[in-house]
């Protein structure tokens, strides 16, 4: 049922799952609550997620709850081989992923978990949602509604809710604050270093080091970077968070001015074509790009390849582009979430907290979705506080509690200075 790259791979990606899950004790927490209670018995689910370690332990967690799990990768590039092999053969559940499979075989694998006939998806990217609203309209009425764990897949579910044809409920795991606070930030910036410098061994300290967005991403992204001794710019359209950067030691300045001075340049922005045929014109020679936003679009490669003479691969992740006037531009993963082409994606620790939301928001879907209407819900407060509340019992670190007279004052308007 599965399609793995190497069966005989599963061993290894075993180790790799047991050691992820040493640094994920909410989930821990989760898949015994799961384990003794099954609130998913009788539900199948379809996840569209990186095939990781830490996806691992999160399908594992589903199925002891009773779920009917499928797999399928939400990236050509994001697979771990290893750890899709033992999904499958330690796990027992189906997995499609390949690393570095095409367009063709990516879509065969996102409608093999459709196939399914799932009443909850798991999405990373809206893939699964945006296939089913446009090729398999006769499943819809099967779905008690699905979750999404990235910025790009929540912008294209609350654009579809707008417009009024999202048939049914989706919690934006994204916007938990134990998501994006955490995994966002401290995850995608430790990644997209890693990712960087694995597959090119360039030195960060000294670099102009340029960084498209200052979201959540773009501030992790930044902030290590910066951490690295590299010499940070950021380039924004939103005055705020421009304005933000700046408060935060950033040089902020336009794309076109970045690009003249540029060593490496990071997309994180969930927009088209941020470095376009123009930015590539402007760049010198040796320049090094990457994106870490979900989708490879960020990144005019379509421009880059009208305007090159010729083009090689260097290194494993590395190619060389050629322009006409001898330049030369170094893409990285081809333009794909560079943390995870060539690394090896968010570290389990801060993946703990986004997959226990995952999870608890499978089990609020299964529980609730009758009294839900078809729109993006924010993940309940009282899951995002009990998370992050088991996250610090895990470090060791306690906190203070309100005593009844601060309740009581916090409440009040009769009380003043």
């Amino acid at each position: 049922m599965s399609d793995v790259k190497d069966k005989k791979l599963a061993d290894q990606g075993k180790l790799k799952i047991e050691w992820a899950a040493r640094n994920m004790p909410v989930l821990a927490m989760v898949k015994e609550h799961f384990r003794k209670n099954k609130p998913l018995a009788g539900i199948k689910l379809s996840a569209c997620l990186h095939v990781t370690t830490e996806t691992a332990n999160l399908v594992d967690a589903l199925k002891a709850g009773g779920a009917d799990v499928v797999l399928c990768a939400s990236n050509p590039l994001s697979t771990q081989d290893d750890v899709a092999a033992s999904i499958s053969e330690h796990l027992g559940i189906p997995t499609y992923a390949i690393k570095g499979e095409d367009d063709k075989t990516y879509y065969k694998h996102l409608n093999a978990v459709l196939d399914h006939k799932p009443n909850i998806t798991l999405d990373d990217g809206a893939d699964l949602v945006s296939t089913l609203h446009k090729e398999r309209k006769g499943q819809l009425k099967d779905l008690l509604g699905g979750t999404e764990e990235t910025t790009t897949g929540v912008i294209r579910l609350v654009s579809m809710a707008k417009d009024g044809v999202l048939a049914f409920p989706v919690i934006s795991v994204n916007d938990a604050n134990t998501k994006h606070m955490f995994d966002n930030r401290y995850g995608t910036g430790q990644s997209t270093m890693d990712g960087i410098i694995r597959a090119t061994n360039v030195l960060i300290a000294g670099s102009i080091v340029v960084v498209a967005g200052y979201g959540w991403c773009g501030k992790g992204t930044a902030m290590r970077a910066k951490g690295l001794g590299a010499n940070v710019i950021v380039t924004e359209i939103d005055p705020l968070m421009a304005l933000e950067a700046v408060m935060d030691g950033f040089r902020v300045m336009p794309m076109a001015d970045a690009a003249k001075i540029g060593d490496v340049f990071v997309t994180v922005t969930g927009n088209i074509n941020v470095i376009s045929k123009g930015t590539f014109e402007l760049m010198k020679d040796g320049a090094i790009v990457c994106n870490s936003g979900h989708f490879n679009v960020e990144i005019d490669l379509k421009g880059l390849e009208g305007i090159a003479k010729g083009k090689r691969k260097l290194r494993e992740f590395v190619e060389e582009f050629t322009l006409k006037n001898g330049r030369k531009i170094n893409i990285l993963g081809e333009g794909r979430l560079i943390n995870l082409a060539a690394a090896e994606g968010h570290p389990s620790m801060v993946m703990d907290m986004s997959f226990a939301n995952q999870a608890l928001s499978a089990e609020y879907l299964a529980k609730n979705s009758k009294s839900l209407e078809n729109k993006v819900y924010p993940v309940p407060k009282d899951i995002d506080n009990n998370i992050a509340a088991l996250k610090l019992a895990s470090m060791g670190v306690a906190i203070d509690k309100l005593s009844e007279e601060q309740i009581h004052y916090m409440a009040s308007w009769k009380e003043g200075t």
